[in-house]
C-alpha cells in the first residue's frame, strides 16, 4: 500500500511541478501584482484596491471593459454556435455506418487544429480581403455583388468573421468528440427504434443528441474558458486595438494593450493590466461555476 502511494506521488510530482511553475505561481503573482503601480521598471508602488477603483469608474478604463466584455460574450456564442453545428454535421456524416474514407475525412476536418494561430489568422485574412479574396471574388462570380463586402473592416460583421475563424480552426475537436460520444451508443437503442419505426430524423433528436449532452456540456466549458482567455487570433486578423473601432476589441487584446503600451511610446501599466487579468479569471471562474451548477441540476432532474 505504502509502495503504490510513493508511486502515485512520484508519478503526479512532475505535473503537479510544472502546473505550479507555469500556472499557480503566475496566477499568485498577478493577484498581488494588481495591488501595485509599477510600469515594468522601477519601484512597485503600493495603491490597494486603486487599480480596480480606476477600472470600474474612470471611463477611459470602464467603457472599454464593458465593451471587451460584450465582444468576449458575443465572441464565445458566435463561436460555440458555428463550431458545435458543424462538429456535429460533420461528426454523424462521418459516423455513417457504410461512408468510405472515414478515417480520412476525419484527419483532413482536424487537421486544422494542429496549424499555428498565427498561419490561421493571416490566410483567413486573405480570404476575407475586399480587393482580391477568393471569399469576395466567389460572391461577385455567382451575381452576389451586393454580399462582397470588406468583412474585416466593417464594424457589423468582423467580430462574426473572427468567430468563424475560430471556429474553422477548432471544429476537429469537438467533432472527435462528438463521434466519440455517438460510438459509445449501443446499437441496440438504434434497432429498437426503427422497430418501432422512427427515422433518420427521429433517431438523432430522440437518441444521438440525448446521449451526447455531456459532451456537448464538456464542449461549452472549454470554449468559454479559451474564448475568456482569447489573444491571439484577434492579434493575427485585427491587432491589438480590435479594430475597427474596437469591434473585435477582448478581454485579451485589451490586457494586453493596458499592460504592455498602447501604441509605441505610450507608458505601460503592469498593476492595471493585473488588476483587468484578475478580473478575467474571476469571471471565467464564475462562469465556470454556473456551468456545473446548471449542468449539475440538469442531471438530478433527470
Amino acid at each position: 500500500m505504502k509502495r503504490s502511494k510513493l508511486m502515485f506521488y512520484i508519478f503526479i510530482l512532475p505535473a503537479l511541478l510544472i502546473y505550479t511553475i507555469f500556472m499557480l505561481y503566475p496566477l499568485v503573482s498577478s493577484l498581488g501584482l494588481s495591488l501595485f503601480s509599477w510600469t515594468g521598471y522601477g519601484d512597485k508602488i503600493f495603491v490597494g484596491l486603486d487599480n480596480f477603483i480606476k477600472l470600474f469608474s474612470m471611463p477611459q478604463y470602464s467603457e472599454r471593459f464593458l465593451g471587451a466584455l460584450k465582444n468576449n460574450l458575443l465572441f464565445f456564442i458566435y463561436t460555440i454556435i458555428l463550431q458545435n453545428m458543424i462538429a456535429l454535421i460533420l461528426a454523424a456524416f462521418i459516423n455513417i455506418k457504410k461512408i468510405r474514407f472515414a478515417k480520412f475525412f476525419r484527419t483532413i476536418y482536424f487537421l486544422p487544429t494542429i496549424l499555428s494561430i498565427m498561419i490561421v489568422g493571416f490566410l483567413w485574412t486573405l480570404i476575407y480581403n475586399p480587393l482580391w479574396g477568393p471569399l469576395n471574388i466567389g460572391l461577385k462570380a455567382i451575381g452576389l455583388e451586393s454580399f462582397a463586402i470588406p468583412w474585416l473592416g466593417k464594424e457589423s460583421t468582423a467580430l462574426i468573421s473572427v468567430s468563424i475563424t475560430n471556429a474553422w480552426q477548432y471544429v476537429g475537436i469537438p467533432m472527435m468528440l462528438f463521434l466519440a460520444g455517438m460510438n459509445s451508443i449501443p446499437d441496440e437503442l438504434y434497432e429498437a427504434a426503427s422497430l418501432d419505426g422512427a427515422n433518420g430524423i427521429q433517431q438523432f433528436f430522440k437518441i444521438t443528441l440525448p446521449n451526447i449532452a455531456p459532451v456537448m456540456f464538456i464542449l461549452t466549458t472549454l470554449v468559454f474558458v479559451s474564448n475568456f482567455s482569447a489573444f491571439e487570433i484577434i492579434y493575427a486578423m485585427e491587432g491589438t486595438l480590435g479594430a475597427p473601432n474596437y469591434a473585435t476589441d477582448i478581454l485579451g487584446t485589451f490586457f494586453y494593450r493596458t499592460s504592455f503600451g498602447q501604441r509605441l511610446g505610450s507608458p505601460p501599466d503592469m498593476g492595471m493590466g493585473a488588476a483587468i487579468a484578475t478580473c478575467m479569471f474571476v469571471i471565467i471562474l464564475i462562469g465556470v461555476f454556473v456551468l456545473f451548477k446548471v449542468y449539475r441540476n440538469r442531471n438530478d432532474e433527470q
